[in-house]
């Protein structure tokens, strides 16, 4: 039997971890009766938490966000990933909340038990970090589209083009993702009517919301996959696609999602689909991977690898 004081902020960590329980899924957790969990729901609505009952027999309770961000319970492993998730934000791809999350990091790391501000302190002084490459995007920025895609609300989008041109689009956001250096956006633009893969970076200022839209199904089961063919492949006039001796799951480790996609062919193959301006990028590039490969497409490929084999002989004295 929990003690009073110590069940409030047990039922309080069990709200937290899922939307709904039924009152006799938490008195079964609790090891306590109905009335002891309506009263225990009273006591934490007294102290601010917005806890909601729906009457009936498919009724229950759920926490709802509250006008006030209220304490959160965490356990050790969840504390230990949002300490380093802090640190990673402190140092990343996002402008804005550098500041915010050093601030927040401290406040985390004051109240953390000694066990866990060890855990904590060795990842902060065994790592470094390296300056992030590429451009950043403005945290607000992906908060309205993360929203977006959420709510299935339309934005009106003023974007440049990579040769600096702005278009104007209204789009229907689906998903976002982030390559490590750069946010995408895939979304439904309604002018072409088909999908399209925004930079985020290349949005200016904020969007202006539209209209709501019907939930449209991505246009791929796999939508990681979609948005690497999109950004590493569809953009470019010349492509290629190269057969390399290597396991896909080993060759994906090598090859970033915005450079190339890795397509399996059996345990000991895969296929190596890649864009470029022009030709005479991709015999280095792929000879970089590491791994014996053979051209399948285009045939001016094998000509571009024979001429580079030729220098490569030469400088070796072969």
């Amino acid at each position: 039997m929990w003690e009073t004081s110590a069940r409030l902020l047990k039922l309080l960590s069990l709200l937290q971890a899922r939307r709904d329980w039924t009152g006799t899924q938490l008195a079964e957790r609790l090891e306590v009766t109905l009335r002891t969990v309506r009263r225990d729901i009273d006591r934490l609505r007294d102290l601010g938490y917005p806890v909601t009952a729906t009457p009936g027999a498919a009724g229950g309770y759920r926490l709802e966000a509250g006008a006030a961000m209220p304490p959160l319970l965490l356990d050790d492993d969840e504390a230990v990933a949002v300490a380093v998730g802090l640190r990673t934000a402190a140092n990343g791809t996002i402008s804005g909340i550098e500041e915010t999350s050093v601030r927040a990091l401290a406040k985390l790391e004051q109240v953390l038990p000694a066990r866990l501000r060890r855990r904590v302190n060795a990842l902060g002084s065994s790592t470094v970090s390296l300056p992030a490459r590429g451009p950043t995007v403005d945290s607000s920025l992906l908060t309205i589209l993360a929203t977006a895609c959420r709510d299935h609300e339309s934005l009106r989008l003023r974007y440049a083009r990579a040769d600096g041109t702005e278009l104007r689009r209204l789009v229907e956001p689906v998903r976002l993702a982030c390559t490590g250096r750069r946010w995408y956006l895939l979304a439904w633009d309604r002018e072409p009517a088909d999908w399209r893969t925004f930079r985020v970076d290349r949005i200016a200022g904020p969007p202006s919301p539209g209209p709501r839209f019907p939930p449209r199904d991505p246009p791929a089961e796999d939508v990681a996959g979609y948005i690497s063919r999109a950004i590493s492949t569809a953009p470019y006039r010349v492509q290629a696609t190269i057969r390399l001796h290597a396991p896909a799951e080993v060759a994906a480790e090598r090859v970033s999602p915005a450079s190339g996609v890795v397509e399996a062919v059996d345990e000991h193959t895969c296929l190596l689909h890649v864009g470029g301006p022009s030709l005479a990028e991709f015999p280095i590039y792929i000879a970089q991977i590491g791994f014996d490969f053979e051209v399948l497409s285009p045939p001016e490929l094998v000509d571009q690898v024979r001429v580079l084999a030729g220098v490569f002989g030469r400088a070796a004295g072969g």
